[in-house]
């Protein structure tokens, strides 16, 4: 594994997303059953070793006023996904597509639940896009955001 040296300047807090991650990565243990134990074995056969302790720390985030805090990487967060068997867009958001509830996203703010998930999920941008698209922001998108073979359908009938 590579390895690199990081440089920080003090603590960085956890934004909404890593909360969201934190919270979820609470939640999914809980719903495995999996002791903290049982989640940083699996991590270690996924080739991203972390401590019951560190795991402890992620878990804390959820917690608004945690002190004890670890933040969630991409490595990490693709290895926890792999452990936890979710997709990593699972880690991302809350548990919840309802139009009606607001997510906070980091860089975003809030949007409705089932915008978010449009979003993570790689179908439609985080902006909101005038009616009729005349900027093509959907169609850009989605050549940017996802191989061909995976872009969704404008206009194709439901199967």
């Amino acid at each position: 594994m590579d390895s690199i040296e990081i440089m920080t300047t003090g603590r960085i807090e956890l934004g909404p997303t890593g909360r969201a991650v934190a919270a979820n990565v609470k939640r999914l243990r809980a719903t495995r059953g999996m002791s903290l134990r049982a989640l940083s074995e699996a991590l270690e056969k996924a080739g991203r070793g972390l401590s019951q302790d560190a795991i402890n720390k992620i878990e804390n985030g959820a917690k608004p006023d945690a002190k004890q805090v670890r933040r969630v990487d991409v490595d990490d967060l693709a290895a926890l996904a792999v452990a936890l068997r979710v997709n990593p867009s699972a880690l991302l958001l809350p548990l919840t597509d309802d139009p009606s509830q607001m997510v906070k996203i980091t860089g975003v703010g809030e949007v409705g639940a089932d915008r978010a998930w449009d979003w993570v999920d790689g179908e439609m941008p985080i902006e909101q896009v005038k009616p009729g698209d005349p900027t093509g922001a959907i169609l850009q998108f989605q050549v940017d955001a996802r191989p061909a073979g995976r872009r969704m359908q404008l206009g194709a009938a439901d199967g």
